[in-house]
Protein backbone atom coordinates (compact mmCIF):
# COMPACT_ATOMS: atom_id res chain seq x y z
CA UNK A 1 0.00 0.00 0.00
CA UNK A 2 1.04 3.28 -1.21
CA UNK A 3 1.79 6.27 1.61
CA UNK A 4 0.41 9.63 -0.17
CA UNK A 5 2.91 11.99 1.82
CA UNK A 6 5.72 10.54 0.76
CA UNK A 7 4.95 11.72 -3.13
CA UNK A 8 4.21 15.36 -1.55
CA UNK A 9 6.63 17.91 -2.71
CA UNK A 10 8.55 19.83 -0.53
CA UNK A 11 7.10 23.27 -1.80
CA UNK A 12 8.72 26.90 -1.44
CA UNK A 13 5.49 28.56 0.32
CA UNK A 14 5.61 32.34 -1.05
CA UNK A 15 1.66 33.01 -0.74
CA UNK A 16 -0.91 34.88 1.21
CA UNK A 17 -0.48 31.17 3.67
CA UNK A 18 0.48 29.14 5.29
CA UNK A 19 4.35 30.24 5.04
CA UNK A 20 7.28 27.45 5.44
CA UNK A 21 8.16 26.31 8.65
CA UNK A 22 11.33 26.43 10.37
CA UNK A 23 12.93 23.23 10.90
CA UNK A 24 13.50 23.76 14.54
CA UNK A 25 9.38 24.24 14.56
CA UNK A 26 9.08 21.06 12.97
CA UNK A 27 11.50 19.46 15.57
CA UNK A 28 8.92 21.07 18.23
CA UNK A 29 6.23 19.21 16.96
CA UNK A 30 7.66 15.61 16.69
CA UNK A 31 8.32 15.76 20.32
CA UNK A 32 6.56 13.43 22.94
CA UNK A 33 2.51 14.31 23.32
CA UNK A 34 1.72 14.75 27.02
CA UNK A 35 -0.93 15.20 28.55
CA UNK A 36 -3.44 18.61 28.42
CA UNK A 37 -3.52 18.63 32.08
CA UNK A 38 0.41 17.69 32.73
CA UNK A 39 1.75 20.13 34.73
CA UNK A 40 4.83 20.45 32.55
CA UNK A 41 2.59 21.35 29.52
CA UNK A 42 0.40 23.98 31.68
CA UNK A 43 3.73 25.18 32.83
CA UNK A 44 4.47 25.58 29.18
CA UNK A 45 0.82 27.26 28.41
CA UNK A 46 1.87 29.56 30.78
CA UNK A 47 4.92 30.83 29.47
CA UNK A 48 3.56 30.98 25.94
CA UNK A 49 0.52 32.99 26.92
CA UNK A 50 3.63 35.36 29.05
CA UNK A 51 5.19 35.40 25.10
CA UNK A 52 1.95 36.14 23.50
CA UNK A 53 1.76 39.62 25.41
CA UNK A 54 4.91 40.12 24.35
CA UNK A 55 4.28 39.60 20.90
CA UNK A 56 1.26 41.12 21.38
CA UNK A 57 2.00 44.60 22.82
CA UNK A 58 -0.61 43.63 25.59
CA UNK A 59 -0.51 43.40 29.55
CA UNK A 60 -3.91 41.95 28.75
CA UNK A 61 -4.77 38.88 31.22
CA UNK A 62 -6.56 37.13 29.09
CA UNK A 63 -4.44 36.41 26.06
CA UNK A 64 -4.35 32.66 25.24
CA UNK A 65 -4.24 30.56 21.23
CA UNK A 66 -7.58 29.25 20.91
CA UNK A 67 -7.34 25.67 19.45
CA UNK A 68 -8.09 26.64 15.79
CA UNK A 69 -7.30 28.95 12.52
CA UNK A 70 -7.38 32.61 12.22
CA UNK A 71 -11.04 32.45 11.19
CA UNK A 72 -11.43 30.85 14.51
CA UNK A 73 -10.21 34.06 15.95
CA UNK A 74 -12.46 35.72 13.56
CA UNK A 75 -15.44 33.78 15.18
CA UNK A 76 -14.26 34.06 18.96
CA UNK A 77 -14.10 37.81 18.96
CA UNK A 78 -17.64 38.38 17.88
CA UNK A 79 -19.46 35.32 19.44
CA UNK A 80 -18.16 36.60 22.90
CA UNK A 81 -18.77 40.51 22.27
CA UNK A 82 -22.26 40.55 20.15
CA UNK A 83 -25.46 40.68 21.72
CA UNK A 84 -28.14 40.35 19.51
CA UNK A 85 -29.25 44.30 17.93
CA UNK A 86 -25.83 45.44 19.36
CA UNK A 87 -25.02 48.18 15.90
CA UNK A 88 -21.30 46.81 14.65
CA UNK A 89 -19.52 48.88 12.17
CA UNK A 90 -17.08 47.06 9.90
CA UNK A 91 -14.49 48.91 8.20
CA UNK A 92 -13.81 46.94 4.77
CA UNK A 93 -11.09 47.19 2.14
CA UNK A 94 -10.96 43.37 1.48
CA UNK A 95 -12.32 39.80 1.55
CA UNK A 96 -11.72 39.95 5.47
CA UNK A 97 -14.08 42.49 6.55
CA UNK A 98 -16.57 41.29 4.36
CA UNK A 99 -16.10 37.84 6.49
CA UNK A 100 -16.09 40.36 10.08
CA UNK A 101 -19.57 41.34 8.68
CA UNK A 102 -21.14 37.87 8.06
CA UNK A 103 -20.05 37.02 11.33
CA UNK A 104 -21.61 39.35 13.12
CA UNK A 105 -24.52 39.45 10.90
CA UNK A 106 -25.29 35.81 12.06
CA UNK A 107 -24.97 36.71 15.73
CA UNK A 108 -27.95 38.91 15.50
CA UNK A 109 -25.87 42.37 15.18
CA UNK A 110 -27.33 45.55 13.06
CA UNK A 111 -24.23 46.02 10.95
CA UNK A 112 -22.85 49.02 9.24
CA UNK A 113 -20.16 47.95 6.40
CA UNK A 114 -18.52 50.42 5.12
CA UNK A 115 -16.25 49.92 2.36
CA UNK A 116 -13.24 51.92 0.54
CA UNK A 117 -11.64 50.36 -2.74
CA UNK A 118 -9.36 47.16 -2.82
CA UNK A 119 -5.73 48.13 -2.69
CA UNK A 120 -6.71 51.58 -0.70
CA UNK A 121 -6.67 51.78 2.92
CA UNK A 122 -9.47 52.82 5.25
CA UNK A 123 -9.53 56.58 5.50
CA UNK A 124 -9.06 57.96 8.42
CA UNK A 125 -11.41 60.94 8.28
CA UNK A 126 -14.19 59.20 7.08
CA UNK A 127 -14.11 57.35 9.97
CA UNK A 128 -14.67 60.01 12.15
CA UNK A 129 -17.22 61.18 10.37
CA UNK A 130 -19.28 57.73 10.48
CA UNK A 131 -18.25 57.97 13.96
CA UNK A 132 -19.63 61.12 14.72
CA UNK A 133 -23.01 60.77 12.77
CA UNK A 134 -24.38 57.13 14.44
CA UNK A 135 -23.14 55.54 17.70
CA UNK A 136 -21.63 51.80 17.58
CA UNK A 137 -21.62 49.28 20.04
CA UNK A 138 -18.18 47.47 18.51
CA UNK A 139 -16.08 48.87 15.65
CA UNK A 140 -14.02 46.06 13.93
CA UNK A 141 -10.60 46.69 10.89
CA UNK A 142 -8.56 44.44 9.33
CA UNK A 143 -4.61 44.96 10.41
CA UNK A 144 -2.35 43.95 7.52
CA UNK A 145 -5.30 43.05 4.56
CA UNK A 146 -4.40 39.44 3.47
CA UNK A 147 -6.38 39.89 0.18
CA UNK A 148 -5.32 43.28 -0.56
CA UNK A 149 -1.68 43.85 0.91
CA UNK A 150 -2.53 46.77 2.61
CA UNK A 151 -1.57 48.41 6.30
CA UNK A 152 -4.36 49.80 7.57
CA UNK A 153 -4.05 52.71 10.22
CA UNK A 154 -5.47 50.74 13.12
CA UNK A 155 -3.84 53.34 15.77
CA UNK A 156 -5.37 56.59 14.51
CA UNK A 157 -8.58 54.37 14.13
CA UNK A 158 -8.31 53.29 17.96
CA UNK A 159 -8.06 56.68 18.99
CA UNK A 160 -10.73 57.52 17.03
CA UNK A 161 -13.09 54.62 18.68
CA UNK A 162 -12.21 55.30 22.24
CA UNK A 163 -13.64 58.55 22.36
CA UNK A 164 -16.87 56.92 21.93
CA UNK A 165 -16.73 53.79 24.04
CA UNK A 166 -17.36 51.51 21.44
CA UNK A 167 -15.47 48.08 22.05
CA UNK A 168 -12.74 47.68 19.23
CA UNK A 169 -12.09 44.72 17.03
CA UNK A 170 -8.78 44.31 15.40
CA UNK A 171 -7.84 41.11 12.73
CA UNK A 172 -3.72 40.94 12.92
CA UNK A 173 -3.69 37.57 11.33
CA UNK A 174 -1.23 38.52 8.47
CA UNK A 175 0.84 41.04 10.69
CA UNK A 176 1.78 39.07 14.13
CA UNK A 177 5.61 38.55 13.71
CA UNK A 178 5.74 40.43 10.88
CA UNK A 179 5.00 44.22 11.60
CA UNK A 180 4.81 45.59 14.79
CA UNK A 181 1.48 44.23 16.77
CA UNK A 182 0.52 47.23 19.48
CA UNK A 183 -2.87 45.96 21.33
CA UNK A 184 -2.67 48.37 24.02
CA UNK A 185 -1.00 51.22 22.07
CA UNK A 186 -3.81 50.77 19.38
CA UNK A 187 -6.44 50.56 22.42
CA UNK A 188 -8.04 47.56 21.01
CA UNK A 189 -10.90 45.60 23.12
CA UNK A 190 -10.13 42.35 21.23
CA UNK A 191 -7.78 41.56 18.91
CA UNK A 192 -6.56 37.84 17.39
CA UNK A 193 -4.33 36.54 14.66
CA UNK A 194 -3.54 32.99 13.34
CA UNK A 195 -0.24 31.12 13.43
CA UNK A 196 0.28 29.96 10.03
CA UNK A 197 1.58 33.78 8.49
CA UNK A 198 4.89 35.65 10.08
CA UNK A 199 4.96 32.91 12.85
CA UNK A 200 6.04 30.30 10.99
CA UNK A 201 4.36 28.02 12.30
CA UNK A 202 1.39 25.68 10.58
CA UNK A 203 -2.04 26.52 10.71
CA UNK A 204 -3.81 25.43 13.71
CA UNK A 205 -4.29 28.31 16.32
CA UNK A 206 -4.98 31.65 16.85
CA UNK A 207 -3.48 34.05 19.27
CA UNK A 208 -6.39 36.07 21.01
CA UNK A 209 -6.53 38.86 23.54
CA UNK A 210 -9.31 40.25 25.57
CA UNK A 211 -9.14 43.84 27.65
CA UNK A 212 -10.20 43.61 30.88
CA UNK A 213 -12.95 45.68 29.90
CA UNK A 214 -13.87 43.49 27.09
CA UNK A 215 -14.03 40.37 29.33
CA UNK A 216 -16.03 42.45 32.03
CA UNK A 217 -18.74 42.90 29.11
CA UNK A 218 -18.44 38.82 28.28
CA UNK A 219 -18.92 38.11 31.76
CA UNK A 220 -21.99 40.08 32.45
CA UNK A 221 -24.10 39.00 29.47
CA UNK A 222 -27.30 37.87 30.23
CA UNK A 223 -27.50 35.36 28.03
CA UNK A 224 -24.64 32.60 27.73
CA UNK A 225 -21.77 32.83 24.87
CA UNK A 226 -23.94 31.19 22.13
CA UNK A 227 -20.89 28.86 20.86
CA UNK A 228 -19.73 26.33 23.45
CA UNK A 229 -16.45 26.09 22.21
CA UNK A 230 -15.14 29.44 21.83
CA UNK A 231 -16.78 30.63 25.04
CA UNK A 232 -14.27 32.50 26.51
CA UNK A 233 -15.97 32.38 30.23
CA UNK A 234 -15.31 28.61 29.95
CA UNK A 235 -12.03 28.94 28.36
CA UNK A 236 -9.89 31.30 30.85
CA UNK A 237 -10.85 28.55 33.02
CA UNK A 238 -8.75 25.97 31.26
CA UNK A 239 -6.17 28.57 30.38
CA UNK A 240 -5.70 30.69 33.64
CA UNK A 241 -5.83 30.09 37.23
CA UNK A 242 -3.65 27.68 39.75
CA UNK A 243 -6.35 24.58 39.34
CA UNK A 244 -7.16 23.99 35.43
CA UNK A 245 -9.87 22.89 34.57
CA UNK A 246 -10.42 20.75 31.52
CA UNK A 247 -12.44 22.29 28.70
CA UNK A 248 -10.93 20.29 25.43
CA UNK A 249 -8.17 18.70 24.50
CA UNK A 250 -5.46 20.91 23.43
CA UNK A 251 -3.60 20.44 20.29
CA UNK A 252 -0.19 19.77 22.05
CA UNK A 253 2.01 19.12 19.96
CA UNK A 254 0.76 22.46 17.83
CA UNK A 255 1.34 24.27 20.95
CA UNK A 256 4.83 23.07 21.01
CA UNK A 257 5.02 24.40 17.34
CA UNK A 258 3.95 28.00 18.63
CA UNK A 259 6.21 28.02 21.99
CA UNK A 260 9.56 27.30 19.54
CA UNK A 261 7.81 29.36 16.80
CA UNK A 262 7.73 32.52 19.11
CA UNK A 263 10.94 31.30 20.97
CA UNK A 264 12.72 31.46 17.38
CA UNK A 265 11.13 35.27 17.25
CA UNK A 266 12.68 35.94 20.36
CA UNK A 267 16.01 34.59 19.74
CA UNK A 268 16.74 36.34 17.19
CA UNK A 269 14.68 40.05 18.24
CA UNK A 270 11.85 40.97 17.58
CA UNK A 271 13.49 44.65 15.64
CA UNK A 272 15.42 42.42 13.75
CA UNK A 273 12.77 40.60 12.94
CA UNK A 274 10.59 43.13 11.23
CA UNK A 275 13.67 44.81 9.69
CA UNK A 276 14.38 41.43 7.89
CA UNK A 277 10.40 41.80 6.86
CA UNK A 278 11.53 45.11 5.50
CA UNK A 279 14.46 44.49 3.59
CA UNK A 280 13.22 41.36 1.90
CA UNK A 281 9.97 43.39 0.80
CA UNK A 282 12.73 46.31 -0.34
CA UNK A 283 14.98 43.22 -2.57
CA UNK A 284 11.53 42.27 -4.24
CA UNK A 285 10.33 45.54 -4.87
CA UNK A 286 13.56 46.56 -6.70
CA UNK A 287 14.34 43.30 -8.35
CA UNK A 288 10.32 43.20 -10.06
CA UNK A 289 10.28 46.50 -10.64
CA UNK A 290 13.57 45.98 -12.79
CA UNK A 291 12.00 44.23 -15.29
CA UNK A 292 8.11 46.34 -15.28
CA UNK A 293 6.28 44.93 -12.16
CA UNK A 294 4.20 47.41 -10.50
CA UNK A 295 2.36 46.87 -7.26
CA UNK A 296 -1.34 47.54 -6.27
CA UNK A 297 -0.94 48.89 -3.19
CA UNK A 298 0.93 52.61 -2.50
CA UNK A 299 4.11 52.73 -0.86
CA UNK A 300 3.43 54.05 2.34
CA UNK A 301 0.59 51.76 2.80
CA UNK A 302 1.95 48.39 1.78
CA UNK A 303 2.80 45.35 3.88
CA UNK A 304 6.29 43.58 3.44
CA UNK A 305 4.97 40.70 4.51
CA UNK A 306 2.24 40.11 1.90
CA UNK A 307 2.97 41.84 -1.58
CA UNK A 308 0.00 42.09 -4.11
CA UNK A 309 1.68 42.62 -7.79
CA UNK A 310 -0.22 43.42 -10.73
CA UNK A 311 0.07 41.16 -13.78
CA UNK A 312 0.83 42.87 -16.55
CA UNK A 313 -2.39 42.74 -19.41
CA UNK A 314 -0.50 40.39 -21.59
CA UNK A 315 0.39 37.85 -19.11
CA UNK A 316 -1.89 34.61 -18.22
CA UNK A 317 -1.97 34.99 -14.16
CA UNK A 318 -2.99 31.60 -14.02
CA UNK A 319 -0.72 29.95 -16.50
CA UNK A 320 2.27 32.04 -14.28
CA UNK A 321 1.04 30.54 -10.56
CA UNK A 322 1.23 27.00 -12.52
CA UNK A 323 4.34 27.04 -13.88
CA UNK A 324 5.80 28.53 -10.50
CA UNK A 325 3.78 25.81 -8.84
CA UNK A 326 4.38 22.86 -10.84
CA UNK A 327 7.91 23.64 -12.70
CA UNK A 328 9.83 25.29 -9.83
CA UNK A 329 7.57 23.89 -6.86
CA UNK A 330 6.99 27.79 -5.90
CA UNK A 331 3.51 28.62 -4.56
CA UNK A 332 2.15 32.14 -4.93
CA UNK A 333 -1.69 33.51 -4.35
CA UNK A 334 -4.17 34.73 -7.08
CA UNK A 335 -5.89 37.78 -6.13
CA UNK A 336 -9.41 37.49 -4.67
CA UNK A 337 -12.43 39.32 -5.34
CA UNK A 338 -12.47 42.10 -7.76
CA UNK A 339 -8.62 41.43 -8.24
CA UNK A 340 -9.03 37.92 -9.28
CA UNK A 341 -7.10 37.27 -12.34
CA UNK A 342 -5.13 40.43 -11.72
CA UNK A 343 -2.72 39.97 -9.37
CA UNK A 344 -0.35 37.94 -7.93
CA UNK A 345 -0.13 37.68 -4.31
CA UNK A 346 3.60 37.54 -2.97
CA UNK A 347 3.54 36.39 0.58
CA UNK A 348 7.45 37.29 2.30
CA UNK A 349 6.53 36.11 5.66
CA UNK A 350 8.91 34.83 8.59
CA UNK A 351 11.18 32.32 7.85
CA UNK A 352 10.83 33.00 4.08
CA UNK A 353 11.05 36.74 4.68
CA UNK A 354 14.53 37.11 3.60
CA UNK A 355 16.13 39.30 0.80
CA UNK A 356 17.55 35.57 -0.93
CA UNK A 357 14.50 34.34 -1.08
CA UNK A 358 12.51 37.58 -2.29
CA UNK A 359 15.58 37.67 -5.19
CA UNK A 360 15.11 34.02 -6.18
CA UNK A 361 10.84 34.38 -7.00
CA UNK A 362 11.58 37.47 -8.61
CA UNK A 363 14.22 35.89 -10.69
CA UNK A 364 12.27 32.87 -11.32
CA UNK A 365 9.10 35.35 -12.31
CA UNK A 366 11.31 37.03 -15.12
CA UNK A 367 12.13 33.69 -16.24
CA UNK A 368 8.74 32.05 -16.79
CA UNK A 369 7.50 35.51 -18.56
CA UNK A 370 7.68 34.56 -22.05
CA UNK A 371 6.31 31.25 -21.67
CA UNK A 372 3.14 32.42 -20.05
CA UNK A 373 2.24 35.54 -22.55
CA UNK A 374 -1.22 35.47 -23.81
Amino acid sequence: MQNKLESLKNILLMGAGPSSVAPSTYYAMSRSTIGHLDPSFISLMDEIKEDLRYLMGTKNEVTVPLSGTGSAGMEASFVNMVVPGMKVLVLENGVFGNRMADVAERLGAVVNKVEWQWGTPVCVEDVKALLQKDKYDIVSVVHAETSTGVRNPVKEIGELVAETGAYYIVDTVTSLGGIPVEVDNWKADVCYSGSQKCLSCPPGLSPITFSNRAMEHILSREKKVPNWYLDMTLLTKYWGGSKRTYHHTAPINMLYALYQAIFNIMDEGVDNVYARHVAAHNTLVTELESFGMEFLVDKEYRLPELNAVIVPSDIDEAALRNILLNKYNIEVSSGLGPLSGKIIRIGLMGYNATPEKAKYVADTIKECMDEVKK
